[in-house]
């Protein structure tokens, strides 16, 4: 059976977003960009909510023109063959092999496809909607040093879940990560 991992970059204070939807805190060097690039190699479906689907579609389709920095150039074509699903109530139509799905009970059956394993990021709230169903495998928060003293927490409420702590480890002497897999 695939996984689902979550994969998130979170201010020191718990925030995946400031007060006024700012992402323009996390910083990817050379490291972080390894291990990102190295979670993409794992999967064959990119999961995203509606929020991180507008910021990922208006963004990657022509990132490397954008931004030219190594990230930007090795994702972006990943980005745009890799198979995409959005878990949205009000949107309408995607562009870029994405795939709509209503409800967070849908993937599930998407789970137990065959195939590589799923990526979804960011997305705090379907990652609630997926904890609270038992479908999240795998944790992967990155904490970068920054507070932004307010906005969107990383974690939405959801049922108590015990998690098993699978790694920790530094990426260019700035951000740690917090790898937890269901227990």
């Amino acid at each position: 059976m695939r996984k689902i991992m979550y994969y998130v970059h979170q201010s020191l204070d718990g925030f995946i977003e400031g007060p006024n939807g700012e992402f323009d805190w996390p910083v990817l060097g050379p490291e972080l960009g390894a291990y990102s690039m190295g979670l993409t190699d794992r999967a064959d479906l990119f999961l995203y909510g509606r929020t991180v689907w507008d910021m990922m579609s208006s963004y990657w389709p022509n990132a490397e023109a954008m931004n030219p920095d190594q990230h930007a150039v090795e994702f972006a074509p990943v980005w745009r063959r890799t198979p995409k699903v959005v878990l949205s109530t009000t949107l309408q139509s995607a562009d870029w092999n994405t795939r709509i799905i209503r409800a967070a009970e849908e993937l599930a059956a998407i789970k137990n496809e065959p195939g590589k394993d799923i990526l979804l990021t960011g997305s705090s709230s379907v990652a609630a909607a997926l904890t609270e169903l038992g479908l999240l495998d795998e944790y992967h928060v990155i904490v970068h040093p920054v507070v932004l003293g307010g906005g969107k927490p990383v974690h939405q409420p959801t049922g108590r879940r015990t998690l098993r702590l699978a790694e920790t480890r530094t990426f260019d002497n700035r951000t740690v990560l917090l790898r937890h897999d269901l227990v």
